[in-house]
């Protein structure tokens, strides 16, 4: 992303809906939350009127269940820093976001990948999960919608993952930063007692500059990371706060933009398929992205490359996420940008199948 996301002329790939404005954002303030910000640290552990708002968002919780960092990617982290030492078993999935995987190896942990299953909608096996949870485990890691996919776990899948890790007092860390679009998203922590959820205002508020990430979990986990983060963030500060808040307080109005932008461009996508039948794709319910499988000579970091340099189409390219390939294609972008980006694959894949 950070080599190649600057020259895209057609960004097919951004997991983060089309980004508001600093003036859009300002514009929702009917309550004049801004006008007496005082530049300072604000509330350490985060501002209580913002934990409200985010608390509306779970079944059950208090402010103590809620601290904030910078960005759903930093809370994760802390959440692992604090509840994982070396030596422990940790449980995740692939393909997935890379974090999940590589610091808790950094940790010291064994870390063990369960694969999600394209013909079966990028689903787990149950078998598999069963196997390795005869062995004690720390912790599980999952992404709710999975990053590449927009898989969801099946709800049989979650209850005996559930059942399994309370048998051995397993925790769960499961990033919900793409959870939010619809109202029968269920929040894991609100199903299991020792299950910690992450989320924040990147992917489907379209506001990743505000870089405002919040934890939910027990009481117990929250105090030990707020002791963390006076050593490393202090807090994420009034400003960032208030301007949360403000967006939070407009979470519908936000949202509804989003389903719209996420809408067209299912509906292009939907379209171009009937027609292009090197590609297949499992379409999510869920999330912002997908992650389509296509027929080609090329591997896919040689597609995304050479496109981009042709044509200026973006894709992160399935060898990111070790499954080759595939490309991650976004639904955040504008309809006509998803229209001829797809075109444009279209041609490019003629062009390597006739050279």
């Amino acid at each position: 992303m950070n080599v190649h996301e600057g020259n895209a002329v057609y960004n097919l790939t951004d997991s983060c809906v089309m980004p508001l404005t600093f003036q859009q954002l300002l514009s929702m303030d009917r309550d004049h939350d801004l006008d007496d910000v005082r530049m300072d640290y604000g509330t350490i552990t985060g501002d209580p009127r913002l934990k409200k708002e985010i608390l509306k968002m779970y079944r059950s919780a208090a402010e103590d269940n809620i601290t904030f960092g910078q960005g759903c990617l930093q809370c994760s982290e802390m959440v692992m820093y604090t509840l994982l030492s070396p030596g422990d078993t940790v449980v995740t999935y692939t393909p997935s976001y890379q974090q999940f995987t590589d610091i808790p190896a950094s940790i010291g942990c064994s870390v063990i990948q369960l694969k999600l299953y394209e013909e079966q909608g990028w689903q787990p096996l149950v078998s598999e999960l069963e196997e390795v949870m005869q062995k004690p485990v720390r912790m599980v890691i999952i992404n709710q919608p999975n990053n590449p996919t927009g898989s969801v776990f099946e709800r049989a899948y979650l209850d005996r993952l559930i059942s399994l890790c309370r048998k051995q007092g397993t925790w769960i860390l499961c990033d919900e930063v793409y959870r939010g679009l619809y109202e029968e998203e269920i929040s894991l922590s609100d199903l299991y007692e020792k299950c910690v959820c992450t989320s924040g205002l990147s992917k489907l508020y379209s506001l990743a500059g505000l870089r405002l990430g919040w934890i939910r979990g027990p009481r117990e986990v929250i105090d030990l990371v707020n002791v963390r983060r006076d050593y490393s963030i202090i807090s994420t500060g009034a400003l960032t706060d208030t301007l949360a808040l403000v967006a939070l307080k407009n979470r519908e109005k936000i949202i509804q933009r989003s389903l719209d932008i996420i809408e067209g461009c299912r509906r292009e996508i939907t379209e171009w398929l009937k027609h292009e039948a090197r590609v297949s794709l499992v379409m999510p319910k869920y999330g912002t992205v997908s992650f389509p499988k296509y027929e080609s000579r090329l591997s896919s970091s040689e597609l995304a490359e050479g496109i981009q340099q042709k044509y200026g189409v973006f894709f992160v390219p399935g060898s990111c996420f070790d499954c080759e390939k595939h490309l991650r294609l976004t639904m955040t972008c504008p309809a006509d940008t998803m229209r001829e980006g797809l075109r444009l694959l279209s041609r490019y894949l003629d062009e390597a199948d006739n050279s």
